[in-house]
């Protein structure tokens, strides 16, 4: 790219200084990293030193002299407290600056202000509140990071310090519900198998029993309904179909078919490869104006991403809503997208990812509103 754009390309290198005994940064991997990347023909145009603390001027000079990098490039990647305080200080150093000059782009000055006040939002919270996440790949916490950044930005938005508090679904199979004792909500995410279900089904009754703030997402909503079957409407061994094909009451099951305004009707078994069969991307949702669901968002039509196979069995439908559950939201061939209740203070959950969606500027409606609702009950529970 650099001999096809000359000028159009720029070369940030990212290197690493580590902080040795008595706390001097060593600048030696970054030279060795400079040498070896100039050793396949490419000359950073910038440095972006990793380190625990400022680089000195007179360790910058060095770095720039062995690396033929102009000195003000020498950037540091410095440690803070707060992945937001990162583009700022960046910022501060003139990285954007020196970008913009060696690519010839003529701009104004950033408005950071918006970003600013994601910073001061952190730094100002005052309320804790506690949410477990009750998943099945909880020892891998990555499997849950676009939901945990979500659930950040929330409490960004809302000014909340959350304790996201990671529960084993199969933990609560063995031993109960315990670990959810203390907690302001609860989130039931998304997930593939059968492995731990019956746990997270033992979270949904606690939340709805004990009228807990309840958000579920994906596998949260099918879970949500195999429990209400279950325990209100008495529909015994009420279940998916991907965890008992010969349960007889499959309120969630495989729709056979399906319409795509662009690949036309598909059709979908339980022996069909996982990927190239699940409702994937964004789709289009219509949202009861009457729900909380619209309320949050405040618009009748959203567009929600999707990745998911299993779909809430219509044929029950009317049984749900004469119990009491409200199908707030439906997509364009009538399948259902959102649940909650309106018997409780907040119980909602959706076929589709809101996370995917989420950002620390804007949020999400779903997570701040789910947010805002943990934290009143964090309120009367810390006033009781």
């Amino acid at each position: 790219m650099a001999l096809e754009l000359p000028g159009q390309c720029f070369f940030l290198h990212l290197t690493l200084a580590p902080e040795v005994t008595g706390g001097e940064l060593k600048t030696k991997p970054t030279q060795h990293s400079v040498r070896e990347l100039r050793s396949i023909g490419l000359q950073p145009d910038a440095l972006l030193v990793r380190c625990a603390h400022e680089l000195a001027l007179e360790v910058r000079r060095k770095i720039a002299l062995f690396t033929n990098v102009p000195v003000e490039a020498v950037v540091c990647g410095v440690d803070v407290d707060d992945i937001h305080k990162i583009p700022l200080k960046l910022h501060e150093q003139g990285l954007d600056e020196i970008v913009v000059r060696r690519l010839g782009i003529v701009g104004q000055d950033p408005d950071l202000a918006q970003w600013r006040s994601i910073t001061d939002a952190a730094a100002v919270a005052d309320a804790e509140v506690r949410i477990a996440m009750v998943g099945k790949y909880v020892k891998l916490r990555d499997a849950y990071l676009s939901l945990h950044e979500a659930l950040r930005h929330a409490g960004l938005k809302t000014f909340s310090h959350l304790d996201i508090r990671y529960v084993d679904c199969e933990e609560i199979e063995q031993r109960g519900t315990g670990a959810l004792d203390a907690v302001d909500a609860i989130l039931v995410p998304g997930g593939f198998g059968n492995r731990g279900i019956e746990g997270k089904i033992k979270a949904v009754r606690y939340a709805r029993e004990r009228r807990i703030p309840f958000l579920g997402i994906c596998l949260g909503l099918q879970v949500a309904l195999i429990e209400y079957g279950r325990n209100v409407l008495g529909l015994e061994r009420a279940n998916s179909t991907e965890f008992d094909p010969a349960s007889p009451h499959p309120v969630v099951a495989l729709a056979s078919e399906w319409s795509d305004r662009i690949r036309g009707a598909q059709t979908r078994g339980e022996h069909s490869d996982m990927g190239g069969t699940m409702r994937l991307g964004s789709q289009p949702v219509s949202l009861d104006p009457e729900s909380l669901a619209y309320s949050l968002y405040g618009s009748r039509t959203i567009h929600e991403r999707h990745r998911h196979r299993y779909e809430c069995n219509e044929r029950y439908m009317e049984q749900y809503r004469r119990a009491g559950m409200r199908f707030s939201g439906i997509s364009e061939d009538g399948l259902v997208e959102m649940i909650e209740l309106d018997d409780h203070p907040w119980f909602l959950a959706s076929q589709f990812h809101p996370e995917f969606t989420s950002n620390p500027v804007e949020g999400h409606p779903l997570f701040t509103g789910f947010v805002m609702a943990a934290r009143a009950r964090s309120t009367m529970r810390r006033a009781a």
